[in-house]
């Protein structure tokens, strides 16, 4: 085969992967949007027949023949690109061709019923509905960590644990031990601002809430002021607000309004746009990006410090509560703050509640560690399924001191478990020390973000993000980018820094 021609193939072939993969990412989008009940068990079929596929093209005879001819003709050097991208195909490969095929689809038909029966169970307050569903997820996740035990090694050729085989496709290299590093500080650093924050005065006089509709508008004109265009984007609504990309030109978000909570639906349209603002801000361009993995995200970690920057940097500032003030009240029709300083703070309420998605940058990262020792117990420690529940309660009471009145708002909350997403959780709380991380870098280069948000140049911390974060893709995995970016290994410290001086400035 003559130089060049089987990478050449090697790239048609994983164009034609992704376009199976937009298709089944454009059902799951509809699943979550738009999709008639009724048709769970059809939407199951479709998707368990795509991911068949998608499995096949990893791992066919031809397909192996195809890398590894790719491989061989590889000159000596070639560009690091190339070599990179292999790489990551090689490792995939590896790991694809240990999975059994039935396996695969049965995975699919259990998440898509794990997902029916945990919209069910959630609606009825019934845990019992999903609990088989959830039985059956860990059962064929643990068979998939089985498989692929063999070929799932550290950097030091030690071996992973089923837990931290699952957690691989979120975070590349990611282990219990560097999660014990990172995270299990919070535990400490977190409950005393809880403490402190109780001191901060109140923001608006009286309750209020806003129409679905106004809401709305508000979601569109945030989304209009960083950059949104209708020709690549689209918003929808989801039981659960997510984003989702189907193509290299279209990008989704999706969010939901919660009646009587009138910011919920304003701050998850800025962390889902800070989702798909990374998204687009992916190298697609040029020979070694897409269709090849350098064009990937980088993790979940990685893409959940960008929608918490929106988030909660820019979109929890001071500086644009100040600038959202009047329009808030416009919507409402009435003062209820009296001035940006009760607004912000508003924006900002500091206290334990029993929602992740609804809480607090303080509180949230306790809810996160509730879900990674649950996934440890389910997943590594034996604990049975119908002890969830109870075991929920009794962490929420530990971790945050509230109780759930029921497993809706308790262990029943999160959409994850319900398509076998083990793994996943800590992503989110890696997600704010990475945020904070960056940031400090940023602010060092630019000035405060406070600053540059009051002088209206919000394009110039996208820019920051699009040149020096977004193009690094699957070069790094998330420590190695931190590093690159800040020049010193990931740190729980610039998140409890951050969170400390914010705290003094709402008390204020």
């Amino acid at each position: 085969m003559a130089a060049g021609q089987a990478y050449s193939q090697l790239r048609d072939h994983l164009h034609t992967t992704q376009l199976l993969g937009g298709i089944q990412s454009t059902l799951y989008y509809d699943q979550n949007t738009a999709m008639p009940s009724a048709s769970a068990g059809w939407r199951g079929e479709q998707l368990a027949l795509l991911a068949l596929q998608l499995h096949e093209r990893h791992t066919s005879p031809a397909y192996a023949e195809l890398l590894a001819a790719a491989e061989q003709e590889l000159p000596a050097q070639a560009p690091p690109q190339q070599m990179r991208n292999l790489q990551l195909l090689r490792q995939q490969f590896e790991r694809e061709s240990r999975l059994d095929p039935a396996l695969v689809g049965q995975l699919a038909q259990a998440q898509a019923q794990g997902y029916d029966l945990w919209q069910e169970a959630k609606r009825t307050n019934t845990f019992s509905t999903f609990a088989p569903a959830l039985e059956q997820l860990i059962k064929l996740r643990l068979e998939q960590a089985r498989q692929l035990a063999p070929v799932e090694r550290d950097a030091a050729g030690g071996e992973r644990s089923p837990w931290e085989i699952l957690a691989q496709p979120f975070e590349p290299d990611i282990s219990k031990a560097q999660l014990s590093q990172w995270l299990l500080p919070l535990r400490q650093a977190l409950p005393p601002l809880l403490e402190q924050a109780q001191t901060i005065p109140c923001g608006s006089a009286s309750s209020w809430d806003l129409s679905d509709d106004a809401q709305e508008q508000l979601c569109n004109a945030l989304l209009e002021e960083w950059g949104y265009s209708s020709e690549r984007c689209s918003r929808a609504r989801s039981p659960h607000p997510f984003s989702s990309t189907l193509g290299p030109n279209d990008f989704r978000i999706t969010t939901r309004v919660v009646p009587g909570q009138p910011f919920s639906a304003f701050l998850a349209t800025a962390h889902e746009w800070g989702h798909s603002l990374y998204e687009q801000g992916l190298p697609r361009r040029g020979d070694h990006w897409f269709p090849w993995p350098l064009g990937e995200a980088t993790s979940m970690g990685v893409h959940e410090s960008q929608s918490l920057f929106y988030e909660n940097r820019l979109g929890r500032s001071a500086a644009l509560a100040k600038r959202w003030h009047p329009r808030f009240v416009s919507a409402l029709g009435s003062d209820v703050w009296g001035d940006a300083q009760a607004f912000w703070r508003d924006l900002n309420p500091i206290r334990a509640g029993l929602t992740r998605v609804e809480a607090d940058e303080v509180s949230y990262g306790l809810h996160v560690l509730l879900r990674y020792e649950l996934e440890l117990a389910l997943v590594e420690g034996g604990m049975p399924v119908a002890e969830l529940p109870q075991a929920w309660n009794r962490g929420m009471q530990e971790l945050l001191g509230v109780t759930p009145s029921n497993d809706a708002e308790g262990c029943l909350q999160d959409v994850h478990w319900s398509e076998g997403l083990f793994g996943y959780f800590p992503s989110y709380a890696l997600g704010h020390l990475i945020s904070a991380q960056l940031s400090e870098t940023l602010e060092a280069e630019l000035g405060p973000i406070e600053a540059v948000l009051e002088a209206g140049n919000d394009a110039e911390l996208g820019s920051w993000l699009q040149q020096r974060v977004y193009p690094l893709g699957r070069s790094v995995n998330a420590a190695e980018l931190v590093e690159q970016v800040s020049g010193r290994p990931l740190s729980h410290a610039p998140f409890v820094a951050y969170l400390n001086q914010k705290l003094e400035r709402l008390a204020g």
